[in-house]
């Protein structure tokens, strides 16, 4: 997995950096290894912290934002959007697995009175 970090307007400090890292941790766990992972940082002027994570899958784009007081309560609500998205989709292709399944399976007729 490749994470980029990009921050405009500020400097991002190293503890900053290993904390939002360390929450990545969960995203990591919900997508596969091809993925990439670009977290953008800003702060504003009246001292507002904007965090953007987008997460690339070779067949999804998953992105959030969020704007807070500080770095770290940013990243935390952005990283609860992605992880919901991600889950969301996720659920979404087991269920149309498994419908595509069912389908399948009544589709294919052995004996006109057997039940399924």
């Amino acid at each position: 997995m490749q994470m980029r970090f990009m921050s405009k307007g500020m400097e991002l400090a190293d503890t900053s950096k290993a904390y939002i890292q360390k929450r990545l941790g969960r995203i990591e766990k919900l997508v596969d290894s091809m993925s990439e992972i670009e977290v953008e940082t800003d702060c504003d002027k009246k001292g507002m912290y904007r965090v953007e994570i987008m997460v690339k899958t070779p067949h999804d784009l998953y992105r959030s934002e969020n704007i807070a007081e500080n770095i770290e309560a940013a990243t935390d609500v952005a990283l609860d959007e992605l992880e919901t998205q991600i889950s969301r989709t996720k659920d979404r292709r087991h269920d149309l697995k498994i419908r595509g399944g069912r389908s399948i399976k009544k589709s294919i007729v052995v004996d006109s009175d057997a039940r399924f």
